[in-house]
């Protein structure tokens, strides 16, 4: 059997950055500097390496970007007051509000007050439905990604079987819509889809994206399939590294090193099954933030009516 091909969303995902920092160029020969607004709230560690991740992404392609950071015991009005003061500047084009939020902040009502000409995050009903209807939007970031990696990996998707597994608005639906858009017939599995093997085993793209380490095992993969796999678990227990990793000396030394590593929703071993597949990490993950940069961009051209 074929060896599976590696997509390498590290590499794709430079060469949309590469793309966007040009943009951002020729944007300043007319003035304009695509500004992005990242609110974190609070200090979980994860959110706040993604968020500085982000706003150090901005600088890099020259784009402007602030750092605002309410503190944890932060209310719904106040959070609410903030966004319509970020939604009235002329110099933000995109609001991101790093989740989870706290408790007591009502993160439905918050995502919604953010003007959907800046919702870079693709979160907003009226960006939802435009995505939907086939319309100009910005699309959430994961799934924009997805649709990249495929394209710029010269891999089909008109015609092709797509099943999804987890129907999350954020990557799941999306996803859904999107390759809809490129001509694939799309099936949504989740945890109440009888015999999901079944369908999975039809799949010529099965995208996992259910939050189960390992989850997606080899007899649920049709041979040659494209996997795009979004999961991103932490292993912390020798166990579960054994019945997962077992055999594998570089990622053993890794494990023993940091006493943790990440591993996907799909079993290492399935990914052999696969024509292509994306790895965890290094995989999806780098086209969500590059794809957050690009949305940031359209979202400063759509203002300004210098997009259709």
């Amino acid at each position: 059997m074929t060896k599976a091909r590696i997509l390498d969303g590290t590499t794709i995902a430079n060469e949309i950055k590469a793309e966007i920092a040009a943009e951002v160029s020729a944007l300043a020969l007319q003035g304009i500097k695509p500004g992005l607004a990242a609110v974190l709230v609070g200090s979980v560690p994860a959110s706040q390496i993604y968020v500085r991740s982000k706003v150090k992404t901005c600088a890099e392609l020259g784009l402007f970007s602030e750092l605002i950071t309410p503190p944890d015991t932060v209310t719904t009005e106040e959070m609410l007051g903030l966004v319509a003061t970020l939604n009235a500047r002329e110099d933000i084009d995109g609001i991101l509000i790093q989740l989870p939020l706290p408790a007591q902040v009502n993160a439905k009502l918050l995502l919604e007050a953010v003007s959907p000409a800046k919702d870079v995050d693709g979160f907003h009903p009226v960006n939802v439905g435009k995505v939907q209807s086939g319309q100009p939007a910005l699309a959430p970031c994961t799934p924009a990604g997805m649709i990249q990696i495929l394209k710029r990996s010269g891999l089909p998707i008109s015609g092709q079987n797509a099943v999804i597994i987890g129907r999350s608005d954020i990557v799941g639906k999306p996803a859904a819509m999107l390759l809809l858009q490129e001509n694939a017939t799309i099936t949504i599995c989740h945890s109440k889809t009888h015999d999901l093997a079944a369908h999975c085993r039809n799949a010529d793209i099965l995208i996992a994206a259910i939050g189960r380490p390992g989850f997606v095992t080899p007899d649920m993969v049709k041979p040659g399939a494209t996997i795009l796999d979004v999961g991103i678990n932490r292993i912390n227990d020798r166990e579960e590294f054994d019945r997962f990793f077992a055999g594998d000396v570089r990622r053993e030394e890794l494990f023993l090193l940091k006493g943790s590593t990440l591993i996907g929703d799909v079993h290492p071993a399935a990914y052999e099954v696969s024509g292509a597949y994306t790895p965890v990490p290094g995989g999806v993950g780098p086209l969500t933030i590059a794809m957050l940069m690009a949305n940031t961009v359209r979202a400063a051209k759509l203002r300004r009516g210098l997009l259709a």
